[in-house]
């Protein structure tokens, strides 16, 4: 039946249209977003997942400022302890020659104080950014530092940073106010150091910074001093360079930790970054046929609806006949 009233083949034609309108709204907004869920309403399972990773890669990215933070301060406390063993080095080998007959002691011991100023100068200068792990001038101990190594999101939802922890009394190397908390403050009984002790203490301290220990007598000499004394002092200086040395070793393997966590997390967000795009990126090879293939259409619909709506003028020709 042909009717004026009713047109469906128009109606047909222009549901198609609107239809191809749609999809090609849809498809404009992917190419020029880039993304093929934007919102929740496109996907709201994917959304809610990209939002939440997205989140965690922020947060990751904060750990990786933290650890260079923390390698930068890591690293500087190391660079002076490697200086101030080089400084012991040097203060042992100096006591060395003090043993040789007939050299100035008095010299020697002038190039000790410059030597032992280089010391403090190269512990009070290990700070970074207000972090200073060799030097202690407060009431109580510097304690354990913590360097922030990781963002970790459980299975159940729970999120925690985890970090890297740091001894302190494993690299203070003078303490104002306590000197037996520092390596070069405080005092070393040179009989355990020798096989067998004698069972009588001789103590011995490198750095007086106004907490001299009590009884224990400064890494110093002059024309008076004993070869016994020399003897002594050496091998206080000797296991002092040991502990040191160890401490360096200590600091060396944190910092290799951190380099290796902060590769890891550089991978892990773009892993993340990878694993949200396979979510939410639109495909733009995909969409820019699928672009091409609806403008085809929606000519084509026009096309039709234009049709539709001229068989009802033909029945003008009846009447007119």
């Amino acid at each position: 039946m042909t009717s004026i009233m009713t047109n469906a083949a128009a109606m047909a034609a222009l549901q198609t249209l609107r239809s191809i309108d749609t999809n090609l709204e849809t498809t404009q907004r992917r190419v020029s977003s880039g993304y093929r869920v934007e919102t929740a309403s496109d996907n709201a399972g994917y959304w809610s997942i990209a939002t939440t990773m997205r989140s965690d890669n922020a947060a990751l990215s904060t750990v990786a400022d933290a650890l260079g933070l923390g390698a930068a301060t890591v690293d500087t406390a190391y660079t002076a302890l490697d200086n101030v063993v080089e400084v012991m080095s040097t203060i042992k080998s100096k006591l060395v020659a003090a043993s040789e007959p007939g050299v100035d002691k008095n010299k020697i011991n002038e190039e000790m104080t410059q030597l032992k100023n280089q010391l403090v100068s190269s512990a009070q200068s290990a700070s970074f950014s207000g972090e200073n792990w060799l030097y202690n001038s407060d009431a109580g101990v510097l304690g354990m530092k913590q360097v922030v190594s990781s963002f970790v999101r459980g299975a159940d939802g729970s999120v925690q940073v985890t970090t890297l922890d740091f001894d302190t009394a494993d690299s203070v190397l003078i303490d104002i106010q306590d000197s037996s908390r520092g390596f070069l403050t405080k005092a070393i009984d040179a009989d355990l150091l020798i096989d067998p002790a004698t069972g009588v203490p001789r103590e011995y301290f490198l750095l007086d910074m106004g907490s001299a220990p009590a009884g224990a007598a400064e890494i110093a000499i002059d024309e008076t001093t004993s070869s016994e004394d020399l003897a002594d002092m050496i091998s206080v200086v000797d296991d002092l360079i040991q502990q040191l040395t160890d401490s360096a070793a200590t600091l060396g393997a944190i910092t290799s930790r951190i380099e290796m966590q902060d590769n890891f997390v550089s991978n892990l967000m773009d892993v993340i970054s990878k694993g949200i795009g396979r979510l939410v990126d639109a495909d733009m090879n995909e969409e820019s046929t699928r672009l091409k293939a609806l403008q085809t259409q929606q000519q084509l619909g026009i096309q039709a609806l234009s049709i539709a709506n001229t068989s009802a003028e033909k029945l003008l020709t009846l009447f007119q006949q």
